[in-house]
């Protein structure tokens, strides 16, 4: 499984490897407090998304993590920041996660399309039997969405994070498996045509 930096493109997003260079675009529209509500380290300033790319970029030299930035396809402009993380080669499953999205595009096709993008990579070229997606327990709109594309709830860790803010977090998991791929592309491919997604 070589799970090496991809650009991947769509109709309405592009997944670039994430790299420095992203910081300006990602830092004028990812300050936003709402946007880091459920990620367990927020981002309010330059310098938090300056080390928040730093620890992106280092967890990729350590194999574990393949971060993307997700670039706006018509404009090319920096929109959020998605990622492969949790790498396990020998059992060949990743998890996608990490993913934000600036407001403005938010309930639009990219992030439908983002993780379109990548589980058919996971699936179709890196070869994986497994794909994880997890969520904060409160976070009903990520749990809805994670459902919507064909995921299924496997269940959820008690007490599996501390919040920035203290907060004792529960994590439900999830996953899509080799067999289910086809019926979940072909639910993917279908909201995006509608236009839906």
């Amino acid at each position: 499984m070589n799970v090496a930096p991809v650009m991947l493109e769509g109709s309405h997003v592009r997944l670039e490897p994430l790299a420095k260079a992203h910081l300006a675009g990602l830092a004028q529209v990812g300050l936003e407090e709402e946007l880091w509500r459920w990620i367990p380290v927020p981002v309010r300033t330059v310098e938090e998304m300056a080390a928040y790319i730093e620890t992106a970029l280092q967890e990729q030299e350590r194999g574990v993590s393949l971060p993307f930035a997700l670039m706006e396809k018509a404009t090319g402009r920096a929109i959020g920041s998605t990622r492969y993380g949790n790498i396990d080669r020998t059992h060949r499953r990743v998890e996608i996660g990490w993913t934000w999205v600036a407001r403005e595009w938010q309930r639009t096709a990219v992030n439908t399309e983002a993780k379109y993008l990548l589980l058919k990579h996971a699936f179709e070229t890196l070869g994986c039997i497994r794909v994880e997606l997890k969520t904060d327990s409160l976070n009903e709109k990520s749990r809805a969405a994670i459902l919507r594309i064909g995921a299924r709830e496997e269940g959820i860790f008690r007490n599996h994070m501390i919040t920035a803010k203290g907060r004792i977090r529960h994590t439900v998991y999830f996953s899509i498996v080799d067999p289910e791929w086809p019926a979940v592309k072909a639910r993917l491919e279908s909201l995006l045509r509608s236009r839906q997604a």
